[in-house]
Order: structure tokens, then sequence, then C-alpha cells
């Protein structure tokens, strides 16, 4: 049984999409529990039939709801020139919203 998935291109990012499937975006400017729609969509393969786009595939969206926003695992950035008394720390948390994907939707 071959899935229907996508590949979206959400805020600057591209991530392959299918139904029911929960995933970490980067952070999107909407409040928990909202609809969004994604209309830049690149490819679609439903059943083995793939529809790529130039650069988005026509009449193509993504619907998901936002299931809430969080921050990422601390990544520590430690600089160091040896011997010369050069040391830097540094951590950051990037931020994330997390989605549920509802319903992709095919041109045709």
């Amino acid at each position: 049984m071959l899935l229907m998935f996508a590949v979206v291109d959400i805020a600057g990012s591209q991530v392959r999409v299918e139904k029911g499937h929960t995933l970490r975006v980067p952070k999107l400017a909407s409040e928990t529990g909202s609809q969004q729609r994604f209309s830049n969509v690149l490819l679609v393969s439903d059943a083995g039939k793939t529809n790529t786009g130039k650069p988005f595939v026509e009449g193509a969206a993504v619907e998901a709801t936002i299931i809430g926003h969080g921050r990422g695992d601390k990544v520590i950035v430690f600089k160091m020139k040896r011997r010369k008394k050069y040391r830097r720390r540094n951590g950051h948390r990037q931020d994330f919203t997390e989605i549920r994907v509802d319903e992709i939707t095919s041109p045709g």
C-alpha cells in the first residue's frame, strides 16, 4: 500500500509530510489550536503517481493544526584557541512549532 505524501516549504524548511503525522517546524506566528494552510507544495505523491512543481504544484495544499509551541534542547557552542587563553562558551535553544497534518490536497 502506497501512502500519499507531500514535500512542503514551511518557514524556509522543506519537510516531507503525511496525513496524521506530527512534526516540529520552525516557529510560526499562529495560536495553538488554529488551522494553518500551506500552499507552497513542492511535490505530491499519491499511490505512486508523483506530481512535481516548478517551483510549486498548482492547486496543491496541506492543512495542519497547530498543537503547540516550544523550545528545543540546548546546544552548546564552544570556541577555543589553544595556548592563547581564548575560550568562549555559548548556549542556544531553537524555537519550534509542533503541527499535526490533517489533510493533503492534490490537484485534479
